[in-house]
């Protein structure tokens, strides 16, 4: 009973000390947010930067409330809708090609030269063909970010089930288990982390698409604000625009690490 409870006071102090190490984390990470903005600003008013090229925060702020009253919220909720409409694609078609490559050796070893090219080919070159075949509106924006997520994901998901542990693959074939049992008791639930992994990176990719596609064809969305910024010479609006963008970033990526850490509590071993 005493080693019980020395074990349960030792976890005790061990969360404790993980608590006090993230906060120190978030007051590090908040601290260097202040002082860069700070810093920002007040070399704009000393003039050791251009505040007319790169704005300032103050200026940043009044240029998001008079977007607020011209229709910002619709802007942001665009590209929201198109970051999403071609992260969710990327992440279902991209994890369903990597099963099925999985599935066959044989298919993996023909298209992983295919893959490789493709993952290094500039995606943002193909805009105006993918402008061509979708036209000019939604479904082309939502294509570009399709076509720069899809082959991470693929490449990311089947990477991670030929790292799954041998081991416990030999193992369950020694007890008789199919391929497709060994896929869903083994190999998938191994790799739910490279999952989450693989969604955290396309979340990012998926919005540097969107915005890409919104440089070349859009009349609304956040890319549209920061092309129309730049050529009425308007550059606090670009600096809004890219800090909006930041924002909303970071406010995606968050969502899916609580989503991760909620799947994880809730299901993980």
């Amino acid at each position: 009973m005493a080693k019980q409870d020395n074990v349960s006071v030792q976890q005790r102090q061990y969360l404790r000390r993980e608590k006090r190490y993230a906060r120190r984390v978030l007051l590090c990470q908040l601290g260097l947010l202040i002082a860069f903005l700070i810093l920002w600003e007040v070399a704009g008013r000393l003039g050791w930067i251009d505040p007319f090229i790169f704005s300032g925060p103050s200026r940043i702020w009044q240029t998001t409330r008079a977007l607020w009253n011209e229709g910002l919220l619709r802007h942001v909720a665009v590209t929201v809708g198109e970051t999403l409409a071609g992260f969710l694609l990327g992440a279902l078609v991209g994890t369903g090609l990597a099963v099925l490559l999985w599935f066959s050796p044989f298919l993996s070893r023909v298209g992983e030269p295919y893959l490789v090219v493709l993952n290094s080919l500039p995606k943002i070159a193909l805009g105006p063909v993918i402008i061509v075949i979708a036209g000019a509106g939604t479904r082309a924006i939502v294509l570009m970010a399709l076509a720069i997520s899809l082959i991470v994901t693929v490449l990311e998901m089947l990477g991670g089930f030929h790292r799954t542990d041998a081991e416990l693959i030999r193992m369950a074939r020694s007890f008789g288990a199919g391929r497709a049992q060994i896929f869903r008791y083994i190999v998938f639930p191994y790799n739910v982390p490279t999952l989450f992994g693989s969604l955290k990176i396309n979340i990012g990719l998926s919005l540097v698409g969107v915005i890409a596609g919104e440089f070349l064809v859009s009349r609304a969305g956040l890319g549209y604000l920061i092309v129309y910024g730049g050529q009425v010479f308007r550059l606090d609006l670009v600096m809004t625009g890219v800090t909006i963008l930041t924002v909303v970033a970071a406010l995606m990526y968050e969502s899916v690490a609580l989503l991760q850490k909620w799947v994880m509590r809730r299901y993980g071993h």
